[in-house]
């Protein structure tokens, strides 16, 4: 009983860790373009990736499995101590890298602490190999360059509707009972308007104050809001359960004892992510934001919605793909398209290291655990 605790503590601090690091990978860019200062892009951040961790409790049982199962023989005894090792060696090397300003990916150092632990325990040849690299390796190592090509694609699709729609809004008018747009030279076109008498549609503070009307403004600057609020969202349902799978790892289905454990340990993580992400997501964030390389508006918005995008796809196959790398990746992709110069290489290159030792650095941290848990056991 004090093992299950103890485990489900690991399971809420590793949550918390993440939260510090992995919040920036969907805010970077409404701070960096200039839509946003930190402290409401960082509150912004923190809701939807709640929203999205709560989420994966019952979208995400595909990367549950993936993470629980598949990676040791099925006539291997698991010790106890595996897990906890798994989750020591990945809280201690995501704590650090937050401390200093790196953005890791939790799903790496996952990956690390498997394989330093399940090395040290049974050997090399007992290691499923086959499973660690289709299951993970490949989309981990794939994901940046799949983040970069698509961005640079995606950027000009963004951008050519961003030049027809800057200036323009849509507004909601409570008075004529009707939904209007608004372009930039100040043409008017009723979408729709309501038949008959009645109350207004809607009562809205008047944020479309143009030619007399008033209403709600949906503009770039909202669509970057979402994108983000995607982002983070896709975020949270994309790394949550691996978190949560810790809690079933070695075990044959991969699947929870009851539901009330799997809400517990999906709720306690939910709310772990969320507090590591509002108090501790600033350092990784001005990372991306200020030291990769300039954005404007546009391009933001268009490395969000990159990223959100592959994010939500992996999550619902069940490939564990990192939103770290995808984040980073179509940023820098995004400075790409200003020449080779407006990127500040060697950020990237500190990034790239970090990405490097990952692996090794969480591995050879879970061994360490292994060995003091085998210590005291």
């Amino acid at each position: 009983m004090m093992l299950s605790l103890f485990t489900f503590f690991l399971v809420l601090l590793l949550a918390f860790a993440n939260g510090t690091n992995d919040v920036s990978k969907s805010i970077a860019t409404l701070v960096g373009s200039g839509v946003s200062h930190y402290s409401r892009a960082i509150a912004w951040g923190t809701t939807w990736t709640v929203a999205g961790a709560g989420l994966s409790a019952f979208v995400a049982t595909s990367m549950v499995k993936t993470f629980s199962t598949g990676f040791l023989p099925p006539d291997i005894t698991i010790q106890s101590s595996l897990a906890l090792s798994v989750l020591s060696g990945s809280i201690a090397w995501v704590l650090f890298a937050s401390r200093t300003g790196l953005p890791v990916s939790t799903t790496h150092a996952l990956t690390g602490s498997l394989i330093g632990t399940g090395l040290l325990a049974y050997g090399p040849e007992r290691l499923i190999w086959s499973g660690l690299v289709s299951k993970i390796a490949l989309p981990l190592l794939l994901s940046p360059f799949l983040a970069l090509m698509v961005a640079l694609l995606l950027y000009p699709l963004v951008r050519f509707v961003a030049a027809r729609w800057e200036g323009s809004c849509i507004c909601l008018v409570p008075t004529y009972r009707a939904l209007i747009t608004i372009n930039a030279q100040g043409g008017t076109k009723t979408l729709y308007q309501a038949s008959g008498v009645g109350p207004p549609i809607a009562a809205v503070p008047a944020h479309c104050a143009r030619n007399g009307l008033a209403g709600v403004a949906i503009g770039l600057d909202s669509m970057h809001w979402l994108s983000s609020g995607l982002t983070a969202l896709a975020r949270g349902a994309n790394d949550t359960p691996k978190i949560a799978a810790m809690l079933l790892l070695g075990g044959m289905a991969g699947s929870w004892p009851s539901s009330s454990i799997q809400l517990a340990t999906f709720g306690g993580a939910t709310l772990a992510m969320g507090i590591g992400s509002y108090w501790g997501g600033r350092r990784v964030t001005e990372v991306l934001a200020e030291k990769v390389t300039t954005m404007t508006h546009v391009e933001g918005l268009a490395a969000n919605l990159t990223t959100s995008s592959l994010v939500l796809t992996s999550a619902s196959l069940g490939l564990p793909v990192s939103t770290t790398h995808l984040s980073s990746s179509a940023i820098v992709g995004i400075g790409l398209l200003h020449g080779w110069k407006t990127v500040r290489w060697r950020t990237v290159r500190d990034m790239a290291l970090a990405w490097i030792v990952t692996l090794p650095a969480s591995g050879l941290f879970a061994a360490t655990a292994y060995l003091f848990y085998e210590w005291i056991r």
